[in-house]
């Protein structure tokens, strides 16, 4: 059974502690190395969509971009994270992606 890694995030202080620029720098710069762990991991799944898929009009599925987002927007939510934040990063990560899984479809098949 395979055991997902856990995604390391350095120390940092609670943002409502931080009383510096210095704080608030190492903390951000923390979470975007744990950040790039969990979108790299992302890409693994988009890596095995391509794989998967049977052909490459699957790759681009505008219901599904539609319920991902969705998601992301209830689970920002819960989290206090602006929609305004949420809606046009996951957009993007999605549009970035697909554009990868057709890259890695279309070298998997040639």
């Amino acid at each position: 059974m395979h055991k997902p890694a856990l995604v390391a995030v350095d120390p940092r202080l609670d943002p409502s502690e931080c009383t510096t620029m210095v704080e608030v720098r190492q903390g951000v710069d923390a979470l975007d190395r744990a950040l790039v762990a969990l979108i790299a991991e992302r890409q693994r799944y988009m890596d095995a969509a391509a794989r998967i898929k049977p052909d490459r009009d699957a790759v681009h599925d505008d219901a599904r971009i539609e319920d991902v987002v969705s998601k992301v927007l209830a689970a920002a939510e819960a989290h206090h994270l602006s929609p305004d934040i949420a809606e046009p990063v996951w957009r993007t990560l999605i549009d970035r992606c697909i554009a990868h899984e057709f890259g890695v479809y279309d070298r998997t098949r040639s």
